[in-house]
């Protein structure tokens, strides 16, 4: 194998002065393995961040893994970057870097940080690999900001890509992404489904923890194939109209040997005090975003996966887990920041910082924080004291709809604040109202579990249960298995249980949920308001006796207005009186007690006529029949 020549570099001054501020955003066309040319020879360039190594070489199938035949030299600007150029390496060689430590004697070898593509886990090593590709998603981009707006629908499907489908016919194997991508786009494009978040595909070396423990912050996984694969699932689904939106993880990362713990044997990536370093819920470590090469490192893999693949937005994990320095922490097993509070001020302006770069660089995409406690203006501006974020998590909403539905319907009326409460802080936030994996895992059962009674009354209340959340300010996300009624608990080994799909109780839900995502995305009155007051009002919220609210929704055209009415009881009501905003026909759009739904098909044959009763404040009202656990959406045609 060819020799190291060191006159060779992707850096230039102006590289090495943005790196040391902490504001380099692109490191991923510079540090990591590429391939180039250097006058008539071809090899690859390497370079690695490792500012405390003595000693740092590559290593690879192409010298038998002998650290003392192609080591790389340190720059000599205090950078702390080691590089080389290595004749003869072209693309999938295997290869780590060698590191012998200025400390302890540590030796180790690791994959490399900025690899685009490691080997096929539970191996070890990271791949050479260049991101060409012919993309045919042109249409999609230039048009992107239409589909990707704070006034657009959001009908979001998540879904783990090694679970979804299976092929069992040959040992239960994964999906390809190429396989995925068809199966996928004609799945959510039958669904009406708008995004798609995909839980973190950067390469992790442990496949039980979904991704959410992340070695390879700049490659897909290749569980499920190349890097150029993953493009074509990115590109056949924008082909058809389909958003993708990725998990990013920047708040902690594994202790694997071969990552990015104690990379030169100091703690370059992480914090050194395990007070602020450690995470004890999930054994792993945290980033020191106070550390100028770690936010160019961070921040360079989220414009990576919005530049290099074409992603329409990152869903930010953990964002508690990182603004607060006593998280899962008791008594003093935390330091407090230099004002004696614990919120974690380097992460504070790290987050800033990382949205304001993702929407300089591309203001059509959205970041979307979970972020699970009242830590004001999340989904605000920087500029005006926000975090930055386009949207956030509404965990609030969840965790109080879930608790609410799980009651039997006799004692809701005792709980009916649990349902209209969410309406008092719906506008503080730009708010994704989420249904998401975390509610069908360690022991929780599947989301039909949670609705009490029978077969017909738990599918009803499901049917029930997501009308209300698609008629409910705020856009929308659903696990995947959640929108035709999975029995299991979520299982990442298994595919989904599509089986089930053959009785009814599970197709009329599947269909209530396609003709909701259908019926969402034609009525702007349910989506272009969804963080305006405006958008939004009471008819009635306080009838807790009979456990039945109804509200209108509105769009930016005052003529277009939506009525929304629940019945949360199996109790049917006849001759129920609705106050409206505006006399004449008041079309009924939608109901989730019809037949094909599985339901008991009680209805208001087509729509009633507004008569000048008043009611609810209201000069005008209808006379409804409300069906047994239902809800029915209905639309006005006159003025």
């Amino acid at each position: 194998m060819g020799s190291v020549r060191y006159d060779v570099s992707l850096f230039t001054e102006h590289d090495i002065y943005l790196f040391k501020e902490g504001n380099h955003f692109q490191l991923y066309d510079k540090l990591g393995a590429h391939v180039m040319s250097v006058g008539d020879t071809r090899g690859t360039y390497f370079a690695v961040w490792a500012p405390n190594a003595n000693r740092v070489s590559v290593v690879g199938e192409f010298n038998a893994w002998v650290p003392e035949t192609h080591p790389l030299k340190s720059r000599e600007d205090a950078s702390g970057i080691w590089e080389g150029f290595v004749s003869g390496v072209s693309q999938g060689a295997l290869y780590k870097y060698h590191i012998v430590s200025n400390y302890n004697d540590y030796k180790v070898d690791k994959g490399d940080p900025y690899a685009y593509l490691w080997e096929l886990s539970p191996k070890t090593a990271t791949v050479v690999w260049e991101l060409g590709y012919e993309w045919n998603d042109a249409e999609w981009m230039q048009n992107r900001y239409k589909r990707n707006g704070l006034d657009s629908p959001f009908a979001i499907y998540e879904l783990h890509l090694g679970s979804w489908r299976r092929v069992p016919e040959e040992g239960n194997r994964f999906l390809t992404y190429r396989e995925m991508a068809h199966y996928l786009a004609d799945y959510m494009k039958e669904m009406g489904f708008t995004h798609i978040e995909l839980l973190p595909i950067m390469e992790h070396p442990f496949y039980g923890s979904w991704g959410y423990q992340t070695t390879g912050y700049f490659a897909p996984s290749s569980r499920f194939g190349t890097p150029q694969d993953f493009m074509y699932f990115v590109d056949h689904l924008h082909q058809n109209g389909i958003a993708i939106i990725l998990d990013w993880v920047p708040s902690h990362f594994p202790n694997d040997e071969h990552g990015l713990v104690y990379f030169d044997g100091t703690h370059v990536y992480e914090h050194e005090d395990p007070r602020k370093g450690f995470h004890p819920d999930w054994k792993s470590a945290i980033f020191n975003y106070g550390r100028n090469e770690v936010k160019n490192f961070l921040i360079s893999s989220a414009l990576f996966w919005l530049g290099k693949y074409h992603i329409d937005g990152l869903r930010v994990d953990a964002v508690a887990s990182m603004l607060y320095l006593d998280y899962a922490r008791t008594g003093g097993d935390w330091i407090p920041n230099e004002y004696g509070g614990n919120e974690n001020i380097e992460a504070v302006r790290f987050i800033r910082r990382f949205n304001e770069a993702v929407y300089e660089n591309y203001p059509d995409v959205q970041t979307i924080a979970e972020e699970s406690t009242a830590w004001p203006m999340v989904s605000r501006p920087a500029y005006v004291g926000g975090l930055g974020f386009g949207m956030k998590w509404n965990m609030g909403w969840m965790h109080d709809t879930l608790d609410y539905f799980s009651n039997d319907p006799v004692f809701r009326k005792y709980h009916h604040n649990q349902l209209t409460f969410s309406i008092w802080y719906a506008f503080s936030e730009n708010f994704v109202l989420p249904l998401s994996h975390d509610e069908v895992v360690h022991g929780k059962g599947a989301l039909s579990g949670k609705m009490p009674g029978d077969e017909w009354q738990r599918y009803a209340n499901l049917r029930l249960l997501f009308g209300y959340m698609y008629g409910h300010p705020g856009k929308k996300l659903l696990f995947m298995g959640d929108e035709f009624g999975q029995w299991k608990e979520w299982n990442h080994e298994e595919s989904l249980e599509w089986h089930v799909l053959e009785y009814p109780s599970h197709h009329g839900l599947q269909r209530w949920v396609k003709d909701l995502n259908h019926f969402y995305r034609a009525e702007p009155a349910l989506y272009e308001l969804d963080f305006n007051n405006q958008g939004f009002a009471w008819i009635d919220s306080s009838d807790w006796e009979g456990s039945v609210i109804s509200y209108t929704r509105r769009g930016k055209s005052t003529d277009d207005i939506i009525l929304v009415v629940c019945n949360l009881t199996p109790v049917p009501r006849q001759n129920y009186r609705v106050g409206v905003p505006r006399g004449g026909f008041w079309r009924e759009v939608l109901n989730s007690d019809a037949r094909i739904y599985w339901g008991g098909n009680w209805g208001n044959s087509g729509g009633v006529e507004a008569a000048p009763v008043p009611a609810h404040g209201q000069y005008h009202s209808l006379s409804l029949i409300l069906p047994p656990l239902s809800v029915v959406f209905f639309k006005s045609e006159g003025k």
